[in-house]
C-alpha cells in the first residue's frame, strides 16, 4: 500500500518507519533539515531503534516536504502533527491537524485518515462533519520518548477508533490495524475496534492514570521528606504488592514531556459539568511538587544554581514542557541565578539563562547542581547534587 505519515516527530516517524518494512511510505515535513536527515538514513530523534532500521533495513521509505504528492495516490494518511495545549482557551491547538485533513480531502478524498495525534474527545467526528467525510479513524499512540519505534514493535495494544455503524469504514479499520500488527515483532497482539470517541478518550484516560502515578509517588516523596524518612524503602514497601507493581515509581520534579501535561489538562476541561476530584487533583498536584522542589533548593541559599540536562529522560532529546523549565522559573523569580548544562541544543540561552557546554565548567561554577534524572558523570560533585531520582543504576 502507499501510506504517507503527516509529521516526523517521535510518533509520525517510529510509524513511518514501521509501516516502510511492508508498505511505500512518504513521510512528510515541513522542515526540511528533518527531511533530509530522513533520506540521509539519519534519525533526526534521538530513538536507538529508528536509527538502527534507518541505518540497517531495506525501507521503502522517502521524506519529502512535498504533501500534495504524498497524498495523492495514498491507501491511507496517517497524522501526527503536534497539538500543544492551548492554556487560553483551555483546549488542544489541533490547527495542524485540521489543515492536513482539509488537504488530503482536497487531495485524495478516497483516502482513509489516520489521526495520531494526541486530540480533544469527539474531535474525530466534528472534522467528518466539518469537512463531509467519512473517512477518519483515529488510533491512539502508546510511546515512550526514545524508545518510540520499540514500542510499535512491541505494542501493549493496538487500538483503532471507527464509525462501528459504518461496515465499509470498520473494514478499513480492520486493515490498518492489520497493518500495524504485521510490521511489529510481538506475537499475540491485542486488538481492539471501538467507537472513534471512545478511543479518544482511551487515550486521555491512559495518559491521566500515568500522571496520577507519578504525582502519587512524587507526593510520597514530598511526604518522606518531609518527615526525614527513607523514600526509596517506603516504595520498595509499597510495590511489593503485585496490585500496584514497581513502575512509574522513581521521584521526579514532575511530569512532562509531549503528552502527561497537555492530556491532563484537556481531560480535565473534557469533564466541564462532570462531577470529579481526581483529574483536577493531578493537574494541581503537578505545580505542587514543583514549588516544593523548588523550596527545597532556595532553602540551600546558592547564588548559582546548574540545571544539569533540561530533557525530560535519559536517552532522550526532548524537553519540551520538561519538568526542570517549572523549577527553573521559580528560581529565577527569586533572583537565584541559574545556569544550564545541555549539549543537544545549539543555542547560547533558555529561559534567559546561559548554556553551558563544557562539563568542567558547568560544575565549577554552580553552587548547587539539580538534576531531575541523575547520572555518573557528577559523582565527582555529588555533594552538589540535589536530585530525587532514588533509583539509577539501581
Amino acid at each position: 500500500m502507499k501510506i504517507a505519515v503527516a509529521g516526523t516527530g517521535y510518533v509520525g516517524l517510529s510509524m513511518a518507519v514501521l509501516l516502510s518494512q511492508q508498505n511505500e511510505v512518504f513521510a512528510v515535513d515541513i522542515i526540511s533539515d528533518k527531511v533530509k536527515k530522513i533520506n540521509n538514513k539519519i534519525s533526526p530523534i534521538a530513538d536507538k531503534e529508528i536509527q538502527s532500521y534507518l541505518s540497517e533495513k531495506n525501507l521503502n521509505l522517502k521524506a519529502t516536504t512535498d504533501d500534495v504528492s504524498a497524498y495523492k495516490d495514498a491507501d491511507f494518511v496517517v497524522v501526527s502533527t503536534p497539538t500543544n495545549y492551548d492554556e487560553k482557551k483551555n483546549y488542544f491547538d489541533t490547527t495542524s491537524v485540521e489543515s492536513v485533513i482539509k488537504k488530503v480531502v482536497e487531495i485524495n478524498p478516497n483516502a482513509v485518515i489516520v489521526i495520531k495525534s494526541t486530540i480533544p474527545i469527539g474531535f474525530s467526528k466534528k472534522m467528518k462533519e466539518k469537512y463531509s467525510t467519512e473517512n477518519i479513524l483515529f488510533s491512539p499512540e502508546f510511546l515512550r520518548e526514545g524508545k518510540a519505534l520499540y514500542d510499535n514493535l512491541y505494542p501493549s495494544r493496538i487500538i483503532v477508533g471507527t464509525d462501528l455503524n459504518n461496515e465499509q469504514l470498520v473494514d478499513k479499520a480492520k486493515v490498518f490495524a492489520d497493518l500495524l500488527k504485521s510490521a511489529a515483532i510481538k506475537e499475540n497482539i491485542e486488538l481492539r475496534i471501538m467507537n472513534t470517541t471512545e478511543a479518544e478518550t482511551v487515550k486521555l484516560f491512559a495518559n491521566a492514570y500515568l500522571a496520577l502515578r507519578v504525582s502519587f509517588f512524587n507526593e510520597l516523596d514530598t511526604f518522606s521528606s518531609f518527615y526525614g524518612l527513607n523514600t526509596k524503602d517506603i516504595i520498595k514497601g509499597v510495590c511489593t504488592d503485585p496490585r500496584i507493581g514497581d513502575y512509574y515509581n522513581n521521584p521526579s520534579f514532575g511530569y512532562g514531556g509531549y503528552c502527561l501535561p497537555k492530556d491532563t489538562k484537556q481531560l480535565l476541561a473534557n469533564y466541564k459539568g462532570v462531577p470529579q476530584n481526581i483529574i483536577s487533583a493531578v493537574v494541581a498536584a503537578n505545580k505542587t511538587r514543583k514549588d516544593f522542589v523548588a523550596k527545597q533548593i532556595i532553602s540551600k541559599q546558592p547564588k548559582t544554581v546548574g540545571i544539569y540536562r533540561l530533557t525530560m529522560k535519559t536517552g532522550s532529546d526532548n524537553f519540551r514542557q520538561s519538568s526542570i523549565q517549572g523549577i527553573i522559573k521559580r528560581l529565577k523569580a527569586k533572583d537565584i541565578e541559574v545556569v544550564i548544562y545541555e549539549p543537544t541544543i545549539a543555542e547560547k540561552m533558555f529561559l534567559d539563562s546561559v548554556i553551558i557546554k563544557n562539563i568542567n565548567t558547568f560544575k565549577q561554577v554552580s553552587d548547587v547542581i539539580i538534576a531531575n534524572r541523575y547520572d555518573g558523570c557528577l559523582a565527582d560533585v555529588k555533594e552538589k547534587v540535589y536530585t530525587r531520582d532514588l533509583f539509577f543504576r539501581d
